[in-house]
């Protein structure tokens, strides 16, 4: 039901690389709610607060969060939160890039899932993970709609996080 709502788009953001566009699936209410739902369900009574990965992880976030209780933390690019920060660099499949969180978005031992839309090369994730131990919560889990498999993703933040849950593969 949710894999034909994500189209491939050839050559963006660069020559080479298919994006995968979640869109046509957020704007079917049903398919959202299934996503949401599904990536919330294994997390149920364990989490304290959702990190929520820039930018189409808040639209994932948001909602997951409210399913399970809990509170959202945006994980943003570089110079767009407007406290103090930390940041941490990764590496994307075209490119480099940073993540930020405020010093103080999570409560010391706090139980985190991080939310993502899509695990590619790991790189975000990655950076997230460390970003959110560095603040002092505690990673409970990974949640993503979609893994590129072929980008190698899992294996490199499997043992980073103790559970990884994505709903589709391509």
């Amino acid at each position: 039901m949710l894999g034909p709502l994500i189209r491939d788009v050839v050559d963006h953001p660069s020559p080479g690389v298919v994006f995968k566009d979640i869109t046509p699936l957020l704007a079917d209410a049903r398919a959202l709610r299934v996503a949401v739902e599904a990536l919330a369900a294994p997390f149920a009574g364990r989490v304290d607060t959702v990190a929520a990965i820039e930018a189409r992880g808040f639209l994932l976030a948001g909602p997951v969060a409210m399913a399970l209780g809990a509170g959202v933390v945006p994980l943003r690019k570089v110079g767009k939160l407007p406290w103090s920060t930390m940041a941490e660099s990764y590496e994307l499949e075209y490119g480099h890039d940073s993540l930020e969180v405020h010093l103080d978005a999570v409560a010391a031992g706090h139980r985190v899932l991080v939310v993502d839309d899509v695990v590619a090369t790991g790189g975000t994730a990655g950076a997230a993970l460390a970003l959110i131990r560095r603040a002092g919560g505690t990673v409970v889990g990974l949640a993503a709609l979609l893994e590129i498999v072929s980008l190698g993703g899992r294996q490199r933040l499997e043992p980073l996080v103790p559970e990884l849950h994505v709903l589709l593969s391509a």
